[in-house]
């Protein structure tokens, strides 16, 4: 009998591509989806709330074999990890999450984080970062989401023959963040269908040469670095479309001080970079735009700061 114990794990959001840094640059910020885990002798039910609660009915949840698959990234990580070690998923397994579904903060990577790391703190085994992160790699297809979640700030992905690799950039404080969403979602496989095959060479030179700007605004807090950083021919163009009201509220968020605005990850939210003094009016602004798009429906605004610790075992 392989020995478990009752563990936490608490794992932040992240948004990523930030414009010109498609499918390379991630940010983690402060809203975060927590598990824990209880062994027991009946079973694995699973227990859900938050922005988690849709994905079941919010009770106890009897899954059995269930749980290896289906919607729930969390428990398919988490059993993965504890079937690969022959142990029993007998117990109690809670979610709680503030990140939003489809809304291009990073769900999917982080319930990957949490539900692969909450089982090696089940089995008593030692933090390791680098396999948890090439852990929700190998399931997502692409980093730029799992190495924030993991490391924490502001992180690059970069290929390597041994694998991905999850390099940490500068990010000055003096960078705030306002994040807004109308009510429905973006899947990330529609984002995806909405690319192009290829690209005109100057294009891809192009979204070189703003990803050096960008990630040096970052750094310095530099304006209109960040502004020609957030710019993008790459994925931006493409997934504009799918978002109503998307175009008006870019510039609504400038117009109430952001420094430049664009689509969250795969959207359907969108990320502002302004000063941090800024970040609720420039929320507000974003939020309001949808709102009136969507006749009152429950849109999301508000302001958000980096998390520089990533995932945490509490």
């Amino acid at each position: 009998m392989i020995e478990r114990r009752a563990a936490r794990v608490r794992v932040p959001c992240s948004t990523s591509n930030l414009g010109s840094g498609f499918d390379v640059l991630g940010l983690a910020l402060n809203r975060y989806v927590e598990a824990d885990f209880r062994p027991g002798d009946n079973g694995l039910h699973v227990y859900r709330a938050g922005t988690l609660a849709d994905l079941g009915a919010g009770g106890p949840e009897p899954t059995g074999s269930d749980a290896t698959h289906g919607d729930d990234l969390l428990v398919w990580a988490f059993s993965d990890v504890m079937a690969g070690a022959g142990a029993d998923l007998d117990g109690e397994l809670t979610m709680r999450s503030e990140i939003p579904v489809a809304r291009g903060l990073g769900s999917s990577a982080a319930a990957l984080v949490a539900g692969h790391d909450l089982a090696r703190a089940v089995l008593e085994l030692d933090v390791s970062r680098i396999e948890t992160f090439h852990a929700a790699v190998r399931r997502e297809g692409h980093g730029d989401n799992a190495a924030p979640c993991v490391f924490g700030g502001l992180q690059a992905v970069v290929p390597d023959p041994s694998g991905p690799r999850a390099l940490p950039l500068a990010l000055s404080p003096a960078v705030g963040f306002a994040y807004a969403a109308p009510a429905a979602g973006v899947s990330t496989s529609a984002a995806r269908a909405a690319l192009p095959r290829t690209v005109a060479h100057e294009v891809a030179v192009g979204g070189l040469g703003r990803l050096v700007a960008l990630t040096r605004g970052l750094a310095e807090a530099d304006a209109e670095l960040i502004r020609i950083g957030f710019e993008d021919e790459l994925h931006v163009p493409h997934r504009l479309p799918l978002i109503p009201g998307a175009a008006d509220a870019m510039d609504a968020g400038r117009d109430a001080g952001a420094w430049a605005v664009t689509i969250s990850g795969s959207g359907s939210g969108l990320i502002a970079a302004c000063p941090p003094e800024a970040a609720d009016d420039v929320a507000r602004a974003l939020r309001e735009v949808f709102a009136a798009e969507d006749d009152g429906a429950d849109c999301l605004g508000f302001a958000l700061t980096p998390d520089l610790e990533g995932a945490r075992r509490l």
